[in-house]
C-alpha cells in the first residue's frame, strides 16, 4: 500500500534567524535540529514507518513579515533551498511553496514559478496574512492563479492576531492560554472560520475549480456540518450559491494530520466523503507511529484504506504519474 503523507514541516534555521533576531518562535525553536532535517531521522521513520512519500511545508510566519520586495527575495530563496534538498530524492519528497502572502501578486508568481521549475504541488499558507482571511479582495490574484494552474492551497493555522489573543486566550494560569489558542483549540477554529468565510463570502463561487486542503481532520468542520448548513443557507446569508456542505465536498479536502482516533475520522468519512480525505502526520510535531496505528485501525476495505493512504493524494497533487 502507498502512503504519502502532506502536513509535514520544515524550518531552515537560516531563514527563520532573518526574520526572528530576538528567537520567538520558541516551538520552532525547540525542534529547530528535526525540523531542519531531511535525510537522516526523518527518512529513516519514513522508512520504518512504511511512508513512501512526504509533501515537504515550511511551518511558521516567514515571508509575510517581510516588506515589499524584500519579501518575495525571501520566499525565492527559501524555495530554491527546498527544491535543492529534496533534488536527490525525487520519489520520496515533494513541497509546498513558501509565499509572500502580504504581497498576493508576487504570490501568484512565486507559486507559478514553483510549480515550472521545482513541481511543487500547490502552497502552505499558515493563517492570516495581516489579520486579513483570504476572501479578502486583495487575495484574488493569488486564488485565480491557483485555480488557473489547478494547485491546491493547504491553510494551516497560524498565530490569532493580537486581539483575539487577549480577548480569548489571556488571564488564564501557566501556558494554558498559549496551548488554548494554538493546538489545544485556536488553530483548529480559526482554520475553520477561514474555510466557512471563503465559502459565505463566495469566494468559493468565484473560483470553482480552487482545492483546498485543511488538515486535523477537518479542523471540527464535520461534526458541525449539519448545523452548519442549516444556519448558513444560500439564501439566507452571505453570496455563496450552493449549501456549504455541497462547496466542501466539491472544493475542499482534508487531512488526518495530528488527529489519530476514530470518531473524528467517521465524521469525516460521513460528512466529506472518502475521496476528500488523505493521510497525514504533521511531522515531527506529530509521530510518524501514531499516524500509522491510525491507518491500521481504520475498520475499511484494503481498497478504501489505500485510498486514503494514497491515492487521493496522488489524485489531487498529480504525484506518482497521476493526472489531476
Amino acid at each position: 500500500m502507498r502512503i504519502v503523507t502532506l502536513e509535514e514541516h520544515i524550518v531552515f534555521p537560516e531563514f527563520i534567524r532573518e526574520i526572528d533576531k530576538a528567537g520567538q518562535l520558541s516551538a520552532i525553536s525547540r525542534m529547530e535540529e528535526q525540523l531542519a532535517d531531511i535525510n537522516d531521522a526523518r527518512l529513516a521513520s519514513m522508512n520504518a514507518n512504511g511512508i513512501d512519500m512526504q509533501v515537504l511545508s515550511v511551518v511558521g510566519r516567514g515571508a509575510e513579515l517581510l516588506p515589499p520586495g524584500k519579501d518575495l527575495a525571501f520566499a525565492v530563496r527559501y524555495n530554491d533551498a527546498i527544491a535543492s534538498r529534496i533534488a536527490p530524492y525525487p520519489d520520496r519528497f515533494k513541497a509546498f511553496a513558501h509565499l509572500p502572502m502580504a504581497s498576493p501578486q508576487a504570490a501568484a508568481d512565486e507559486l507559478e514559478r514553483t510549480r515550472v521549475e521545482y513541481g511543487f504541488c500547490g502552497a502552505l499558507i499558515n493563517g492570516l496574512v495581516n489579520d486579513r482571511f483570504l476572501d479578502h479582495p486583495s487575495f484574488r490574484p493569488l486564488l485565480e492563479r491557483a485555480e488557473q494552474l489547478q494547485l491546491p492551497l493547504y491553510l494551516h493555522p497560524g498565530l490569532p492576531p493580537e486581539a483575539v489573543a487577549k480577548a480569548y486566550y489571556s488571564d488564564l494560569p501557566g501556558s494554558a492560554g498559549t496551548v488554548l489558542a494554538a493546538s489545544g483549540w485556536g488553530w483548529h477554529a480559526e482554520t475553520a472560520l477561514h474555510v466557512l468565510r471563503l465559502v459565505v463570502s463566495g469566494t468559493l463561487d468565484r473560483y470553482p475549480r480552487l482545492k483546498l486542503i485543511i488538515g486535523h481532520m477537518g479542523e471540527m468542520i464535520p461534526v458541525m456540518m449539519a448545523r452548519i448548513d442549516e444556519r448558513l443557507s444560500p439564501g439566507n446569508t452571505g453570496q455563496h450559491q450552493r449549501s456549504v456542505s455541497q462547496t466542501l465536498r466539491d472544493q475542499v479536502h482534508i487531512t488526518t494530520s495530528g488527529i489519530f482516533t476514530q470518531p473524528p475520522l467517521m465524521a469525516a468519512l460521513a460528512t466529506f466523503g472518502i475521496d476528500n480525505i488523505m493521510f497525514s502526520v504533521d511531522y515531527p510535531f506529530s509521530t510518524n507511529e501514531a499516524g500509522k496505528k491510525l491507518l491500521e485501525n481504520i475498520p475499511l476495505s484494503a481498497e478504501q484504506i489505500a485510498r486514503i493512504a494514497g491515492g487521493n493524494a496522488d489524485r489531487l497533487l498529480g504525484l506518482n504519474g497521476n493526472s489531476r
